[in-house]
């Protein structure tokens, strides 16, 4: 779960999406170009597993596996704060957040 302004950060998919409204990686929508090489092109948004630095949660200090995010999927989550940057997205007080 990660906010409007982080979504942009997410990486891109090489193949373009079947589903034409609302993808952004078509060329209507300005995302691709014409016989571009996605895979050699967007080597800053793509992920890499031979990396040694993953970072860690810094909440429960568990390996995160989204790149670029600061906090796993389930204490994001839980908190209902963005993975990326914890913005506060939703308010999870009247809520019973578990990951079970």
């Amino acid at each position: 779960m990660v906010c409007k302004k982080c979504e942009r950060k997410l990486g891109r998919v090489i193949c373009p999406d079947p589903w034409k409204s609302g993808a952004r990686n078509t060329v209507e929508s300005g995302g691709r170009v014409v016989g571009e090489n996605k895979a050699l092109t967007a080597k800053k948004a793509r992920f890499t597993p031979y990396t040694t630095s993953f970072n860690k949660c810094r909440i429960c200090k568990q390996v995160v596996h989204q790149a670029g995010s600061h906090y796993c999927q389930g204490c994001a989550y839980k908190k209902g704060i963005c993975a990326m940057c914890g913005k506060q997205i939703i308010d999870v007080k009247d809520y019973k957040q578990s990951s079970v």
